[in-house]
C-alpha cells in the first residue's frame, strides 16, 4: 500500500484545503486530486468530504484514522531501520517544540548532542501544542517538547516545571507585594496567548473558579501579548521560559497560589524508540537541568 497517498490525505485534512496541502507537498492541485481519487478507488469508498467548509474526513475515513496513523508510524520506523542497516545516511532525530524551547533549550542540546554523536542529525519543527502532539501521533516526529496535555497515548519524560507569571502594565498598582493573587484576574480584561498556551492558563483559572474577561479576538502570540500589556490594554499570564531574556516594560509577579506548566518530552514509546532517540532524550534531561538550575 502506497503510504504517500495516506500521508497526502492526512495533510489535506490537517490543512482543510487541497490547494494548501498540494503546495506543502510540492504537488499541483490537480495532481493531489488525482492521487486522492485513486486512493478512494483502491479502498472502494469515499474517504474525504469536499464542500464549502473545506476538506474533511467522511465517517468511514474517521473510523480508519487510527489505523492510518499507525501505518504511517510503522512506515517511518521501517524506513529508519532500513537506512540505519544500509548505512546510506545518518540517523535523523525528528524533533517538534514550542518556539520558547527552540530558542532557549534546543541550541545547547543539539550542539552538545552533535559533539557526542556526530553521525546523528537533528531535524526541528516548531509548532503549536496541537500541531506538536498531532505530528507525534502521526509519526512525523520522534520526540515532542511541550507542556503535558491529554492528547492521545504517549510516554512522558519530565524536564522542568515552568513557573507561570502574571504580566501587568508598568503602572499597575501593586505596592510592595511579591506575588499576584489568581483571584485578582476576576473580571479583568485578559489577553490570552495563542499556540496552546491557553490550555495551561485555563486550567489555573478553572482550578480556582476565576473568570477574567477574555476577548476571543485577543488570542495572539506571546510577543504581541507582552506589547499589548505594556500599552495598558489588559493583563495576562506567561511562563518564565517564554519571558527568559526579554527586556520589556511590564511588571511580572509569581502567581498566588503558585502555578506552573509541566514541561517535558512526549514520545510514543520509550521501549520502541531507537538508541539515538534515547541518547537524545538523556542529553535533553541533563542539559535542561543545567540550564534551568
Amino acid at each position: 500500500m502506497d503510504t504517500k497517498k495516506w500521508e497526502a490525505l492526512l495533510e489535506a485534512v490537517e490543512l482543510g484545503s487541497f490547494t494548501r496541502a498540494a503546495g506543502r507537498l510540492g504537488l499541483t492541485q490537480s495532481g493531489l486530486t488525482h492521487m486522492m481519487n485513486s486512493l478512494e478507488k483502491e479502498v472502494g469508498f469515499a474517504l474525504l468530504r469536499r464542500d464549502r467548509y473545506g476538506v474533511r474526513l467522511t465517517e468511514a475515513g474517521e473510523r480508519l484514522l487510527p489505523s492510518i496513523r499507525e501505518l504511517l508510524r510503522a512506515s517511518a520506523r521501517l524506513s529508519g531501520q532500513i537506512a540505519a542497516e544500509s548505512g546510506r545516511r545518518r540517523e535523523s532525530i525528528r524533533v517538534a517544540a514550542y518556539s520558547s524551547v527552540c530558542m532557549h533549550w534546543l541550541p545547547t542540546i543539539v550542539q552538545q548532542f552533535r559533539w557526542a554523536y556526530p553521525d546523528a542529525s537533528v531535524d526541528i519543527r516548531m509548532g503549536s501544542v496541537d500541531e506538536i502532539y498531532r505530528w507525534l501521533q502521526e509519526g512525523k516526529v520522534d520526540v515532542s517538547f511541550a507542556s503535558r496535555q491529554d492528547k492521545g497515548r504517549y510516554d512522558w519524560v519530565p524536564l522542568w516545571d515552568d513557573p507561570l507569571l502574571a504580566i501587568l502594565p508598568p503602572d499597575y498598582p501593586m505596592g510592595d507585594r511579591d506575588s499576584f493573587p489568581v483571584q485578582e484576574f476576576n473580571g479583568k480584561e485578559f489577553l490570552m496567548p495563542s499556540l496552546g498556551f491557553d490550555l495551561d492558563i485555563l486550567r489555573v483559572f478553572e482550578a480556582h473558579g476565576v473568570k477574567p474577561d477574555i476577548r476571543e479576538n485577543t488570542l495572539v502570540q506571546d510577543a504581541v501579548v507582552v506589547s499589548m500589556v505594556e500599552h495598558g490594554l489588559g493583563v495576562s499570564i506567561l511562563s518564565q521560559l517564554v519571558l527568559q531574556g526579554r527586556q520589556d516594560n511590564v511588571r511580572t509577579l509569581p502567581l498566588d497560589p503558585p502555578a506552573s506548566r509541566p514541561m517535558g518530552i512526549a514520545v510514543l514509546s520509550l521501549e520502541e524508540c531507537s538508541q539515538a532517540v534515547r541518547n537524545f532524550i538523556d542529553y535533553s534531561q541533563r542539559i535542561v537541568k543545567e540550564l534551568q538550575g
